[in-house]
């Protein structure tokens, strides 16, 4: 892949940045390089404004075709909106699952009603989603979901039960899309839907899940015969279009990921020089090696984004997860190190981490969210490499 930016692309950069340096002032302004991993509980209702602030300049979905409300931008265009979002220090993306998961899969498979119905209340920055795969079976093998759906044959809505788990920004969301089971007795991949379901109905239940860091952005669902606005594609045809997200998941939305990951790298770099780790050989080769990573990280993004868009997601995207996964939590480790004997105080009641300690604690999860990292090795020695699964029982 080859990756070149054009006079065109170039006059893009100048308005986003200009845009950015003009508006993340005055309210705005403490937002700066707040909002990411182990962040992700502060100042949400500030965030929330800012995503509104965002749709109002035409800057959310701009990767979306223009005929669904997008400014149709190229890939080079959407990382250099990345590049400029992150040089700017703006927050992390309360809206960035509805932008970047729900939205282009209702693009990609869902009616025109469905378009018109949710489309724009994620463009204008007033509708917030999240993401019903993971529960307390089903973590790192999605295939095992036993959340059920029943279409209710005189109303011919579905009604789903059972549990999710791991859901981040339920608390915060209007909206939720789950993978169910349509199919009695089906197992794996088959018998399931994808639903979109309105989060404020007395069917469902949220309870948030205090983590290591103290917060709790993180929360199991509860479904009890919580109705479904609509199902996309056909009963059946679930797997194909959870797995067709999760390759939106690791193209697209990771420019945005990485953006955070830039923010905490600088301000790691910035903390060894200011006292003096960064005199330290090892740790100047850490800091190094965590900046090629970050490299790495961007350009199989774009090599994922640079294929056919209609085979979906290629074998490049297999690596996606355990590379960031452990490059995040390696990172966490690099901050502990850089701040020395200050890494284990806490400056004054209330007593609360500062942003390089939360990293610190919140980025072991990465490890074990979105599929552990032994799982990600087995998908990548079997769909990737060709290799044969294990005899069960072994």
């Amino acid at each position: 892949m080859k990756l070149t930016f054009n006079a065109e692309d170039e006059r893009f950069r100048e308005e986003i940045a200009s845009w950015l340096k003009t508006h993340l002032v005055g309210e705005f302004e403490h937002l700066k390089f707040r909002g990411g991993p182990g962040d992700e509980h502060m100042f949400p209702e500030e965030r929330k404004r800012w995503e509104q602030e965002l749709a109002a300049g035409g800057w959310v979905g701009i990767g979306w075709p223009e005929a669904n409300g997008g400014r149709g931008a190229s890939i080079e265009q959407q990382v250099i909106f990345a590049e400029e979002y992150a040089r700017a220090g703006a927050p992390g993306r309360i809206g960035h699952i509805g932008e970047g998961l729900a939205g282009p899969t209702i693009i990609a498979f869902g009616t025109e009603e469905q378009k018109a119905k949710y489309l724009p209340g994620i463009l204008n920055g007033t509708e917030y989603w999240c993401q019903g795969y993971s529960e307390p079976s089903a973590g790192s093998d999605l295939a095992n979901v036993r959340t059920r759906a029943v279409q209710n044959p005189e109303t011919g809505k579905w009604q789903i039960t059972g549990q999710k788990i791991w859901t981040s920004l339920a608390h915060e969301s209007h909206w939720c899309f789950v993978l169910a089971r349509t199919e009695a007795g089906s197992v794996a991949h088959r018998g399931l839907g994808f639903f979109l379901v309105n989060m404020d109905q007395p069917g469902i239940t949220v309870r948030p899940i205090e983590q290591l860091t103290g917060t709790s952005e993180f929360n199991e669902v509860f479904f009890d015969d919580a109705i479904a606005d609509d199902i996309v594609g056909e009963p059946g045809e679930g797997w194909r279009i959870a797995m067709t997200l999760l390759g939106f998941e690791r193209g697209v939305s990771s420019l945005g990921q990485q953006m955070q990951f830039q923010n905490e790298l600088n301000e790691i770099i910035r903390i060894a020089k200011s006292n003096g780790a960064a005199e330290d050989p090892v740790i100047r080769q850490r800091i190094a090696e965590a900046h090629t990573g970050l490299r790495l990280m961007r350009y199989n993004a774009m090599r994922m984004l640079s294929g056919d868009e209609r085979s979906g997601p290629d074998s490049s995207s297999l690596v996606y997860k355990l590379h960031w996964a452990s490059w995040h939590r390696n990172l966490g480790a690099l901050a502990m190190d850089v701040l020395g004997p200050e890494a284990d105080l806490l400056d004054a009641a209330p007593y609360e981490l500062n942003r390089l300690q939360s990293l610190f604690l919140f980025t072991r999860s990465d490890t074990i969210y979105g599929g552990t990292n032994q799982i990600q090795r087995n998908i990548i020695a079997e769909r990737g490499l060709g290799m044969p699964k294990e005899a069960k029982g072994r």
